[in-house]
C-alpha cells in the first residue's frame, strides 16, 4: 500500500530544492547584472550585465512557478481516491503517476514515480478513470490497474 502523506512529503522536499536552486541561480545572475557606479563602465561589461539581468528575471519567475507548485502541494487533498483526480496516486502497468504538480521521476516507497499536473495530456485522458478502466493517450490504450 502507498502512504500518501509520505509521497506527499516527498514531492514538496523535491519541490523545495527545485526552489532553492532556482533562487540561487537567480541570484547568481542578479549579482552578475550589478555594475559598480563608481567605476568607468565598458561597454561590453554594459551588455554582459543587462544579459545577466535578462536571466535573473527569468529565474525570478521560475522561483514563482516553483513556490506556486508549493503552494499547490500544501494545499491539495491527498487522501484515498477512488478515481483519478488531484492528489490521486495511479499505477498504469508498472508505473506510477502522481496527480498534483510535475516533478522529475523520484523513488518513493521502493515505487518510482512521476508527477504530473492537471495540465498534462495524459491526465486529460485518465481524469475520473477507475482501477481496471482503460483510456486511451497517444494511440494506444492504457490501464488503470490502481488508484490510491
Amino acid at each position: 500500500m502507498i502512504e500518501k502523506s509520505h509521497l506527499r512529503a516527498t514531492m514538496l522536499a523535491l519541490t523545495e530544492a527545485e526552489l532553492a536552486q532556482a533562487h540561487n541561480t537567480y541570484e547568481r545572475f542578479l549579482n552578475a547584472a550589478r555594475l559598480d557606479r563608481f567605476e568607468p563602465i565598458e561597454s561590453d561589461e554594459q551588455a554582459q550585465a543587462e544579459i545577466a539581468a535578462d536571466l535573473a528575471e527569468a529565474f525570478d519567475d521560475r522561483e514563482h512557478e516553483v513556490q506556486a507548485k508549493i503552494a499547490a502541494l500544501e494545499a491539495m487533498d491527498f487522501g484515498p481516491k477512488s478515481e483519478v483526480a488531484p492528489g490521486a496516486a495511479v499505477r498504469i502497468g508498472d508505473r506510477f503517476l502522481v496527480v498534483g504538480v510535475s516533478t522529475g521521476e523520484f523513488t518513493c516507497q521502493g515505487h518510482d514515480f512521476v508527477g504530473i499536473s492537471q495540465a498534462a495530456p495524459i491526465y486529460e485522458a485518465m481524469e475520473g478513470k477507475k482501477a481496471g478502466e482503460t483510456c486511451e493517450f497517444r494511440g494506444r490504450k492504457l490501464m488503470i490497474v490502481e488508484v490510491y
